[in-house]
């Protein structure tokens, strides 16, 4: 979201945007502070409802993000009792994530109407700010220090690129576009055996492309990838081309499923049913299993005689009380749709072998299955 607005300072009244990737509301109470502001103080200042414009040393305005954070992550939860089902810790998580986005999101800084952060030590932004929003308007911008530290860091990993394996080359994620961070769903993909005859196959929700790259890479000479966020469209369009597979992989903006059928079509689908608070959560949440059963109603009107679906997903959900196994698979059945097989893998991350967290007991015992699915 992009609004315009003006702010005051000691000076008098600054025109500026005012971005938020989260839609979060324009400041009521935009107050500045330096290096002479204590991370208790600062802290005590957004609790009480203030926007914290940062106007001190950037390196020094890092460090105060940092143990902004670690700060807010020690606050108490109030009356709240300790949960008593994995549903009530799935629903305290989602208010610490909330609680703890809305008071980081409230120090702000200025990034000029050049892409660059007037403050000293400031790094050089404007490339990191030119490939996550395109080029400059000439305003002044005011944003959330938490996303424009995110906006530098996904330029980054875009750069050097995240080797995966079976792609035989590298992925370059962009801004806004959900990282395959999560390697043991990529494996199923490379690992699980493909239809008889598989000339062609769809990928629904492509993201940054890597399954459409996957199965590219094992033969199948043509492709489909479809997503309908421009954000993804470019970034799975940018990795087609690095990998050379522009010319197999037919690239279209669509909700879910393109016109035809196919031999394989894939799906990797949030795994979680609950509501994203920004547009990056849709690659995790999907609000009432949207996308799920979206899949799941039209893989039959999508699939070539004797193909197959692959529905990649995790059983979280279960272990949280969100979805039960007997949901999915009357799902599976009112589509029209039966199991062929299954193919399982424990998760690897550090979240999975972490203890402490809420949901510690649900990711330990996660497991994340491609259901081959066919007529």
């Amino acid at each position: 979201m992009i609004t315009e607005f003006d702010w005051q300072d000691a000076a008098g009244t600054h025109p500026a945007l005012w971005r938020s990737e989260a839609a979060l509301p324009l400041p009521e109470q935009l107050v500045a502070i330096n290096d002479a502001c204590s991370p208790d103080e600062a802290l005590a200042r957004l609790q009480a409802g203030e926007t914290l414009l940062w106007q001190g040393d950037w390196v020094r305005g890092r460090h105060l993000m940092q143990a902004l954070t670690r700060l807010v992550d020690r606050l108490r939860d109030g009356p709240r009792s300790k949960p008593r089902t994995p549903a009530e810790a799935f629903e305290l998580h989602r208010v610490r994530q909330g609680r703890r986005a809305g008071l980081l999101a409230r120090l702000v800084v200025l990034v000029d109407g050049q892409y660059r952060v007037p403050l000293r030590r400031a790094q050089p932004v404007a490339e990191a700010c030119q490939a996550a929003w395109g080029a400059s308007t000439g305003q002044p911008t005011l944003l959330a220090l938490r996303e424009l530290l995110a906006v530098i860091s996904a330029w980054e990993w875009r750069k050097k690129g995240l080797p995966v394996p079976a792609l035989q080359g590298r992925l370059y994620p962009h801004y806004g576009v959900f990282s395959p961070v999560r390697g043991e769903y990529v494996n199923l993909v490379a690992e699980a055996p493909l239809p008889s005859v598989c000339r062609t196959a769809f990928d629904i929700g492509t993201g940054s492309g890597i399954l459409a790259g996957i199965l590219a890479r094992r033969g199948v000479p043509q492709l489909v990838a479809t997503d309908q966020d421009p954000r993804a469209l470019a970034c799975a369009a940018e990795n087609f081309e690095q990998l050379g597979l522009s010319a197999t992989v037919d690239l279209q903006k669509c909700d879910l499923f393109p016109a035809g059928r196919a031999d394989l079509v894939v799906c990797n689908p949030p795994w979680v049913p609950a509501q994203p608070s920004s547009p990056i959560e849709y690659a995790v949440y999907d609000p009432d299993s949207r996308m799920l059963r979206g899949f799941l109603a039209g893989l039959a009107a999508h699939l070539k005689p004797g193909g197959e679906g692959w529905l990649i997903i995790s059983d979280l959900a279960e272990h949280l009380g969100l979805r039960s196994r007997e949901t999915l698979l009357s799902w599976i059945e009112a589509a029209g749709l039966r199991v062929l097989g299954r193919l399982d893998t424990r998760p690897v991350h550090p979240k999975a072998q972490a203890g402490g967290d809420l949901l510690h007991a649900a990711r330990r015992a996660e497991v994340t299955s491609l259901w081959r699915l066919g007529l």
